[in-house]
């Protein structure tokens, strides 16, 4: 068995102290042109991931970022760690009181910004998989999981978006939020059972999980958000503050994520309802939210976005067919869909047009999503990179085309 060496223990550090400073430089730069900061974390890891430093001094990559070994072996520990923390952070922002305040609004707006561009994905993907560089049609995984993919929104990056527009409390802000966090509930729910029967052959060890995973949800969205509803002010004023709720609730996100990848759902599905459960107690202080957000987003996040340039030559994998098809489809579904959904829910034209590009906005979540599908052999390294891309896209085309539509009320 081998163990962790001396050398092996300055690699590792020496790496994760490179990448969180590199990433915040970078990223701090990239701010000042109003890039997210998700962009310069990335930016890091292809600079220093096989796509450039692999390429020019492939002995150096090797020996910082091994593939093989103990140190790979605990990086990838910690970027699995960061994955479930960042999808308990992006529960945290989920209100599911919010998507009913907005009645029949939200619901066309979530419904038809989720099929249309999930049957567009699919169809693709399923009749003509030689546009997204796929060699056999038919391919039912791969299908669902370029419709879910192209389903998904970025919750975080939406609610910047919005803030940074002053539109994050106006009605059209607050229908946003709120078809993004039902639609991010679902596509993240489809990818995990997604995940589940690709990794089960037998097909009643699917629906034994499914029943678990409803009977976890429910308990959890019900009694144990009535449990630590009552639990936090005592744990927010009798603990040491901030420590104390920084350790209950990252233990008990930790415990649920192990708890579905125990019944064969990943990890990612129990933090997120953990995250929920959490984010939707009004007993929840805003400030332990945000040390919460600071704390996983500044060090975690960085660690698993960086980890992507390493994994992946950008380069070598860049195939501007796929990406142009990715980015269509994109665009076309859930702009056409999320403005159809919110024009029957009676918002005018324009203002619709104007949720349904900030519905567009995929960012973090895109990103998170295409690594586990990736890492799970779901899809090939050219639809990883041209899902990175149209994230990427999205998410910085969004703001400017909310601005050019939106027509404020009038007063």
């Amino acid at each position: 068995m081998s163990k962790f060496t001396h050398n092996d223990l300055i690699i590792l550090l020496t790496a994760i102290g490179v990448i969180l400073i590199l990433s915040r430089i970078i990223s701090e730069m990239g701010r000042k042109f109003k890039f997210p900061i998700v962009m310069g974390e990335i930016i890091v890891g292809i600079l220093l991931g096989p796509t450039i430093l692999g390429t020019i001094n492939p002995e150096f990559f090797e020996r910082v970022f091994p593939k093989d070994g103990t140190v790979s072996v605990a990086f990838d520990g910690i970027v699995n760690l960061s994955v479930v923390l960042l999808l308990f952070v992006a529960g945290l922002e989920v209100q599911l009181p919010l998507v009913l305040k907005q009645g029949k609004t939200a619901i066309y707006t979530s419904f038809f910004g989720m099929i249309i561009p999930f049957a567009t994905g699919f169809v693709a993907a399923y009749y003509f998989p030689g546009l997204l560089g796929q060699a056999e049609s038919g391919d039912v995984f791969f299908s669902i999981f370029v419709g879910t993919a192209l389903s998904v929104s970025a919750l975080p990056v939406i609610a910047r978006i919005l803030m940074d527009m002053n539109l994050f409390k106006s009605n059209i802000g607050m229908l946003i939020i709120a078809s993004a966090m039902f639609s991010d509930l679902i596509a993240w729910l489809i990818f995990s059972f997604l995940l589940a029967m690709k990794n089960s052959n037998e097909s009643m060890g699917v629906w034994y999980t499914i029943l678990d995973i409803i009977g976890f949800g429910l308990f959890m969205l019900t009694i144990g958000k009535k449990i630590i509803d009552r639990s936090l002010p005592w744990i927010q004023t009798k603990l040491s503050w901030p420590g104390g709720v920084l350790s209950i609730s990252i233990g008990i996100c930790l415990l649920c994520a192990a708890f579905t990848e125990k019944i064969n759902i990943h990890a990612i599905l129990g933090a997120f309802i953990a995250g929920i459960a959490f984010g939707d107690s009004v007993h929840l202080h805003e400030k332990a939210r945000e040390i919460i957000h600071q704390f996983i987003t500044n060090f975690f996040a960085p660690l698993f976005f960086v980890s992507i340039g390493l994994r992946v030559n950008f380069f070598q994998n860049f195939d501007v067919m796929v990406v142009g098809v990715i980015l269509v489809l994109a665009y076309f579904g859930k702009v056409i869909g999320a403005t159809f959904g919110a024009y029957l829910g009676g918002i005018k034209i324009k203002n619709a047009l104007a949720v349904g590009f900030g519905l567009n906005a995929r960012g973090a979540m895109e990103i998170i999503l295409g690594t586990l599908a990736l890492n799970a052999g779901l899809i090939s390294p050219k639809i990883f990179v041209a899902l990175v891309v149209m994230a990427l896209v999205t998410s910085l085309t969004s703001a400017p085309l909310i601005r050019k539509f939106y027509i404020e009320p009038k007063k």
